[in-house]
């Protein structure tokens, strides 16, 4: 992971979110731990946008409806075998192997870390 993304996504964090520098790690998860709210995620991937001069498609870095009861993809409040393989076409970037260790729904805002963001960033410029 290179220091210079990282560097850009702890700016781009910090100033979103009005957290201090050392709460942004590559574990640090933007709602559990860095208190973003949802509203958040469009200013995040805005500030993105701009710091990379790149373009993030509605959905593609902070996927919506995930848990969606409709999509077939839960079921008793853990997310299927079918979900957990949507959530790896949907988000190639998150580390979808260690939330499938405990795949409860009220763990999927664990799967937006710092990390997943600087690799969705490097995918984009690399």
């Amino acid at each position: 992971m290179s220091e210079d993304v990282l560097d850009k996504v702890r700016e781009t964090l910090v100033d979103a979110l009005g957290v201090d520098d050392d709460e942004v790690t590559l574990e640090a998860t933007l709602i559990g731990d860095l208190g973003a709210e949802s509203i958040d995620f469009l200013d995040i991937s805005f500030r993105l946008e701009k710091a990379f001069d790149i373009k993030i498609p509605r959905g593609e870095l902070f996927p919506e409806n995930l848990a969606n009861a409709d999509s077939g993809f839960v079921e008793d409040g853990k997310v299927t075998a079918d979900g957990l393989e949507q959530l790896r076409t949907r988000m190639p970037h998150a580390d979808i192997d260690a939330f499938a260790s405990d795949p409860s729904v009220s763990r999927l805002s664990d799967l937006f870390t710092v990390g997943m963001i600087c690799k969705f960033v490097e995918s984009r410029i690399g």
